[in-house]
């Protein structure tokens, strides 16, 4: 365990639920609280039991021995007491006695138009409320931190009340209360002046709680530290209601990189990348790309002008070695690369072009000309290591396979169903081979006539598989006329590579794309 110092608490699970889009199984909650405990954040909130009947579940399993943390505390979420209902009472908050987490969250109201208005009570009852429930799970040995919802807005209507709430939470033995931009409308500024100020004035250890509707959620949490809070809360990918909450892992990435403060125990901020991207799949959201720390673009650069200054120092170009959070730095190709793009991707690909500079000349021209055409390789690494082998080559290395020609056939029958035939003429291993298939699409065809062409002079094709397939239909330079790109992905259950096609003609194009990913996929993408 971390040291109590500070605290990095983790609401993917409660509020980063909220996100429209997100439906976690009971067994999906197991998973994500798992991989949140190997980053080693400090608190793991699970939900809202006795509310949430899947969250009931959750506790349940967790407290049953299928939840074992090494890192963090589970935390349990719920309500004050309600408005004239005695604490021992309350149905649901002995739900939260009975989910056995050792930790329980609270929220209450601290702004008066909140408690006037949608509690409909009373402001010194809401205070009992606060006092009564804090106290009532204190005793019963949980320890207790408050959500003061609304803190924020509530202090611009009154800025004595939602004080008043901390106090009354403090007195009745709360370990922190945590100051909530439940609407997501503050700026950094403002936050930094407003925990500055309770912070003189509330008895009790501060939190923050931020949505991202202004886009500066992050900001928000960390101008808040900066002011003296020492509790913060977020979710993984900020995933949340609305815009979302603050992201997790970029708070985490400015405590530790940019504040030097030691959050995480030792060896958990190298897994960041990697938990980001498995909870995003848990999630079945597609990883934010760009997102900041663990991104596949975090460290990407496209501009030669970048790439000629990394190739001197990474330093230069990147704000801290990607490593650092598990993450790597990757150099695109594009009609923006130079000489030293080029080599530096050459590099990252294994690919050894020193004391090659007509080769260099010749890729960069190449890519240059192509990309004017409409070809992409920044999300093409294995065309455009092809690229480069061709040109290191210069024709003397034989191909390992030669078409002939192609034909696809699409039958629409008369009962409605649709069937693709493709027929692929070649010669490999020294013979002519012409192979027809079946498929549930032209592309899906050609695909599977083309590796069974090949199968027995490359028998490791049979482990090829082709996930995923795009098109994008490109304007023309020639008024009407378009081009089409198609990006395939394929694995052989060992590695993952993206090729490239591009033609007027979409499945010239989705040819050009299968034709690079098998040569590519023979011999380890080595030999081609």
């Amino acid at each position: 365990m971390q040291t109590d110092d500070f605290h990095v608490f983790d609401t993917t699970l409660r509020d980063g639920a909220q996100r429209e889009g997100i439906t976690y199984s009971v067994a999906d909650k197991l998973a994500v609280a798992r991989l949140l405990d190997q980053i080693g954040v400090g608190f793991i909130e699970g939900g809202w039991p006795g509310a949430m009947p899947k969250d009931t579940e959750f506790f349940a399993r967790a407290a049953n021995g299928e939840l074992a943390l090494r890192h963090a505390r589970l935390v349990a979420f719920g309500a004050t007491r309600k408005a004239g209902v005695r604490v021992e009472d309350d149905l649901q908050v002995r739900a939260l006695l009975d989910s056995r987490a050792p930790v329980v969250t609270l929220v209450a109201k601290s702004d008066v138009f909140h408690v006037e208005q949608a509690l409909r009570t009373t402001l010194e009852e809401n205070l009992a409320m606060v006092r009564d429930t804090v106290a009532f799970l204190r005793a019963e040995g949980r320890r207790v931190f408050v959500d003061c919802e609304h803190f924020f807005d509530g202090y611009k209507h009154d800025p004595d009340y939602g004080v008043r709430v901390l106090d009354a939470a403090a007195s009745a033995g709360a370990d922190v209360g945590v100051l909530c931009d439940t609407n997501g409308g503050m700026l950094p500024m403002g936050v930094h002046d407003v925990v500055s100020d309770v912070r003189r004035r509330a008895g009790i250890r501060l939190g923050i709680h931020t949505q991202d509707d202004t886009g500066c959620a992050v900001a928000n949490t960390l101008a808040a530290v900066d002011a003296g809070a020492t509790h913060v809360q977020g979710t993984a990918n900020g995933y949340g209601e609305r815009a979302g909450n603050a992201n997790i892992f970029s708070v985490i990435g400015g405590l530790v990189t940019k504040m030097g403060r030691d959050v995480l125990p030792e060896g958990c901020l190298s897994e960041m990348m990697r938990v980001a991207h498995a909870i995003a799949e848990i999630a079945n959201l597609a990883p934010d790309t760009h997102a900041p720390y663990v991104g596949a673009s975090a460290f990407a650069h496209k501009a030669g002008l970048h790439a000629s200054a990394i190739k001197v120092s990474p330093e230069l170009y990147n704000h801290l070695d990607p490593s650092v959070v598990g993450n790597d730095q990757r150099i695109l190709v594009t009609e923006m690369a130079g000489r030293a793009s080029v080599e530096l991707k050459s590099q990252e690909l294994g690919v050894d072009v020193s004391g090659r500079p007509e080769v260099v000349s010749r890729v960069v021209e190449r890519v240059k000309q192509r990309e004017a055409d409409g070809w992409s390789y920044e999300a093409a690494d294995a065309s455009f290591e092809l690229l480069l082998r061709d040109e290191l080559a210069e024709g003397e290395r034989p191909a390992p396979f030669i078409v002939e020609s192609y034909r696809v056939i699409v039958d629409r029958r008369e009962d409605g169903a649709m069937v693709s035939e493709a027929t692929v003429r070649l010669s490999a291993g020294g013979r002519r081979v012409i192979s027809t298939e079946e498929g549930n699409g032209p592309v899906n065809a050609l695909d599977r006539a083309l590796r069974r062409a090949l199968e027995r002079t490359y028998p490791q094709l049979a482990k090829m598989e082709l996930t995923d397939y795009k098109v994008r239909i490109m304007p023309g330079r020639h008024g009407t006329d378009a081009v089409t790109r198609v990006l395939i992905e394929t694995t052989d259950h060992q590695r993952e590579w993206t090729t490239v096609g591009v033609h007027g003609n979409v499945i010239e194009a989705s040819w050009l794309a299968l034709h690079d990913a098998v040569r590519y996929g023979l011999l380890g993408g080595k030999s081609v």
